[in-house]
């Protein structure tokens, strides 16, 4: 960020504490560029995506999970997956994806990190069938949010403050984004996907969320 920003943020007098340095890593890494790219985010371009039906509409936040293989976490195999390089034969698990053609815009990894696989301004294969308010193909509409866990293991507190800073980006960029418009995948796929999963803390997620604001 240039000087103005973090000179800003630290003589702020409505903060305090940690929440200046909540404020001055927000305006590090808290800007969706013109090119839909979020500054501080690893950037690994993947193949699986498309052009929105209508462009530049994003009204949806869809946050869910992944580990591959399940359970286990780190290894590149998210990344490898959504990147069409995954070696299936790696282990038993991987041989159900071969061929499987899917991404994110971003993924939050155990220790907080962000990748970012897509840019908003198109269309990431996150969701599947899906619908929301009675609108099917929420692909079209919507940004996706993988955070690396399970549905059973809590997430740690670094993915719940990126996952919090990231959202409250992507509301100033898409004011669309409403609160009631952020949900899980179970939400718009039930009975088909459990993501994020009862480990997931909505209580505390929205809580942090309205009180950075």
């Amino acid at each position: 960020p240039s000087c103005e920003i973090v000179y800003a943020v630290v003589y702020n007098p409505a903060l305090r504490g940690e929440q200046v340095l909540a404020a001055i890593q927000e305006a590090i890494d808290g800007v969706v560029r013109s090119d839909c790219w979020l500054r501080g985010a690893r950037r690994l371009p993947s193949q699986n995506a498309s052009e929105r039906p209508v462009p530049g509409e994003i009204s949806l936040l869809v946050i869910h999970n992944i580990s591959l293989p399940p359970g286990r976490f780190g290894g590149g195999f998210v990344e490898q997956l959504f990147l069409n390089c995954l070696d299936c034969t790696m282990h038993p698990y991987f041989e159900r994806l071969r061929g499987l053609r899917v991404s994110a815009h971003l993924l939050i990894d155990r220790r907080g990190r962000l990748v970012q696989f897509v840019p908003c301004g198109l269309r990431a294969w996150h969701a599947g069938e899906s619908s929301f308010a009675g609108r099917a193909n929420c692909n079209d509409f919507s940004v996706g949010i993988e955070l690396e866990g399970t549905d059973e293991r809590p997430y740690t507190k670094a993915q719940y403050a990126r996952l919090v800073r990231v959202t409250r980006v992507l509301m100033r960029a898409y004011p669309a984004i409403t609160a009631e418009r952020i949900v899980g995948h179970c939400d718009i796929a039930p009975g088909r996907k459990s993501d994020p999963g009862r480990a997931f803390d909505w209580a505390h997620y929205r809580a942090a969320l309205a009180a950075s604001d």
